[in-house]
């Protein structure tokens, strides 16, 4: 017979929450590797908070370190999200968007004005 499998219907939408919450997650990445390079390349290395990501700019240079932390941190959402823990992705979203995106975008906005 056709229809809806009423048993999947949670896991149908829970996959749909963890797809959006993934997208989300690598566009708050992508966003805060153009902004920091951005902020660094205007204020200097300095204004990098992650003292590691600070050290590894000043190491191999600010496009190779924000590339390879940004890849590896998609890596490990992509990982999450195949596990599953979607609730997770979406706190670690929520938290690179209030202390990585919106400060930059502050930092920044005062730079444009």
């Amino acid at each position: 017979m056709g229809g809806v499998n009423v048993r999947n219907a949670g896991a149908i939408r829970r996959s749909l929450f963890g797809d959006v919450v993934l997208v989300a997650f690598l566009l708050a990445q992508a966003v805060d590797g153009v902004l920091t390079y951005v902020g660094v390349s205007t204020y200097g290395v300095r204004m990098e908070g992650n003292p590691l990501l600070g050290w590894l700019m000043a190491t191999v240079g600010q496009g190779v370190a924000l590339t390879a932390a940004k890849t590896t941190a998609g890596a490990f959402g992509i990982a999450l999200h195949l596990t599953s823990v979607h609730r997770v992705v979406a706190l670690l979203t929520a938290f690179y968007v209030a202390a990585a995106v919106l400060p930059w975008i502050g930092i920044l906005y005062v730079w444009v004005s």
